[in-house]
């Protein structure tokens, strides 16, 4: 059974664990800007950059983030590869199974690579700029056809 967890006390949402309804509910949603993956051993330049990034993570390697492309551009990190951000706006489960796995497979099938960030409430796929469209146009189809089965 679904959980209801106060977003802001303002509403609340229901959590979705069942893969077929996550699918189903995803509703993948083209955010605007170009993003780019970068990573920096610099304590000084992490420290600045964290501050305005949309998401990071330390890694043994360094502090990995997720910039603006202008910024990143303004920071001196390499802008060589653009992204962009799909959100599936569905309140996943952090523990539910299969939404990732399906998303990721799905893309792959239409030669598509992702990287795949999982937060608190939805999961944000980072598409190459070019094949962004392309991207949300297969996800829609996973929708669409997740949608068919629960309906039936």
């Amino acid at each position: 059974m679904p959980d209801t967890v106060a977003d802001t006390g303002e509403r609340s949402s229901e959590i979705i664990r069942d893969t077929r309804a996550m699918l189903a509910g995803m509703t993948p949603v083209l955010r605007d800007g170009s993003f780019v993956f970068c990573i920096t051993n610099d304590p000084t330049l992490a420290e600045q950059a964290r501050k305005v990034a949309l998401s990071w993570f330390r890694e043994d390697e360094g502090t990995a983030m997720i910039l603006d492309l202008r910024v990143a551009a303004l920071l001196g990190f390499d802008v060589g590869l653009p992204m962009r951000r799909i959100v599936l706006e569905v309140y996943s489960a952090l523990d539910g199974v299969g939404l990732t796995a399906a998303v990721a497979n799905a893309l792959a099938g239409a030669n598509i690579s992702c990287n795949v960030v999982s937060a608190y409430h939805h999961d944000n796929i980072f598409v190459t700029a070019a094949m962004a469209e392309k991207a949300v146009e297969v996800l829609q189809e996973v929708q669409s056809r997740a949608q068919e089965v629960k309906g039936r």
